[in-house]
């Protein structure tokens, strides 16, 4: 069973974007998560006796890396480890937007994020933190694919 990739680490700001917003469904052991613009969502499925998840996002579809999908139903699970209150830093975020104003460069997306956070005078050095440790949560714990890969949604 091959193993997901390492994400980008602004997927894993996503991810707490979405926690934050509130658009993850979660049914047992399957979840949908709504896009920033909540037209559209990604299903996850997760086997919590092999630790093997799938989602269908972009990111995992094409460059085979665990999705901010999956990584936002991890942590709502509680099988990666997060800060609520890094996560209420990124709410609000229209994340299709940037990625698009920033051609998907997700160096330049990071930084507008950080730049955000400073902005609305939230504490960035706690966002650091807590983006490292999923970051090193998710290198030292690998999780596997699970099943065949699915398309992900069209649409905005």
């Amino acid at each position: 069973m091959a193993s997901w990739k390492l994400p980008p680490r602004i997927k894993i700001y996503e991810a707490l974007g979405a926690l934050a917003d509130g658009r993850i469904e979660v049914l047992e052991n399957t979840a949908k998560v709504y896009s920033s613009s909540r037209n559209k969502y990604y299903t996850v499925s997760y086997d919590p006796k092999t630790g093997a998840i799938m989602t269908n996002d972009n990111g995992s579809y094409w460059q085979d890396y665990l999705g901010y999908p999956a990584i936002a139903y991890l942590m709502k699970i509680g099988v990666v480890p997060f800060s609520e209150t890094a996560a209420a830093l990124l709410a609000d975020i229209e994340w299709k937007d940037i990625n698009q104003t920033f051609k998907n460069d997700w160096t330049k997306t990071e930084k507008y994020c950080q730049d955000l956070v400073v902005s609305r005078d939230g504490n960035l050095n706690e966002l650091l933190k807590a983006v490292d440790v999923i970051h090193a949560f998710l290198q030292s714990h690998p999780f596997p694919q699970l099943g065949k890969k699915t398309k992900p949604p069209t649409g905005y």
